[in-house]
C-alpha cells in the first residue's frame, strides 16, 4: 500500500524551477568529486482522492552545468549522455512507503534510453502558504545513488567513478 504524506493535500503540486534544484555529483580520477546542475527540469506530484502520492518528473540532460563550458560539451556528447539521441531523463513513481521520519519513493528511471528502478530517500519538508500568491506550497528534499554504467554510460578506466549521487531539493505548488 502506498503511504500518504500528512499535510499534502489533494491535487497536482507543479514543481517550481524557481525554487527548486537538481544536482548530481561524481568521483574523478577517484580522488575528488565534479558537481553538475541541470537548469532545465519539470514535473508533478499528484495526489490522489485517498491520499496516494505519485510522482512524475523529466529533467533536460542537455541543461547540464558543471561549471566547465569544454566539460559540459564533452558530457553532452555520444561520449556520455548523447543528448542528441536522449535529450531527456525521467522519472515515474510505482509507490511511496514511510521509512521513519521520511518516505522510500520508488519508480522508474529513464537514463540515456535505459530504464531502472531506483529508490528516492524522501525528506517532507511541510505544506506552507506562499504570500506573494495566496497558495500552498510543499518541500521536498530527495536523494538516490545510481550506478553510471546500469544506463549504458560508459568512461575510460580510472576517469570516472561508477557511481552518481543525485540531490533534488523540490518546491511545487499546488493547482
Amino acid at each position: 500500500m502506498t503511504a500518504t504524506i500528512p499535510g499534502l493535500t489533494q491535487g497536482t503540486w507543479t514543481i517550481d524551477p524557481v525554487h527548486s534544484e537538481v544536482t548530481a555529483s561524481i568521483r574523478h580520477l577517484g580522488v575528488s568529486k565534479v558537481r553538475a546542475s541541470f537548469a532545465e527540469f519539470s514535473g508533478a506530484v499528484t495526489v490522489a482522492e485517498d491520499g496516494a502520492p505519485a510522482v512524475v518528473a523529466e529533467i533536460a540532460v542537455g541543461s547540464i552545468d558543471t561549471k566547465n563550458e569544454a566539460r559540459d560539451t564533452h558530457v553532452k556528447s555520444a561520449d556520455f549522455f548523447d543528448v542528441a539521441t536522449y535529450p531527456t531523463a525521467s522519472f515515474r513513481s510505482t509507490g511511496v512507503q514511510k521509512d521513519g521520519d521520511d518516505y522510500i519513493v520508488s519508480g522508474d528511471f529513464t537514463l540515456h534510453g535505459v530504464t531502472k528502478p531506483i529508490e528516492l530517500r524522501l525528506e517532507f519538508g511541510g505544506v506552507a502558504q506562499n504570500p506573494q500568491t495566496g497558495g500552498s506550497v510543499a518541500g521536498f528534499s530527495a536523494t538516490t545513488t545510481i550506478g553510471r554504467s546500469d544506463f549504458g554510460i560508459s568512461a575510460a578506466p580510472g576517469l570516472l567513478g561508477e557511481k552518481v549521487a543525485i540531490e533534488l531539493d523540490i518546491e511545487a505548488a499546488l493547482a
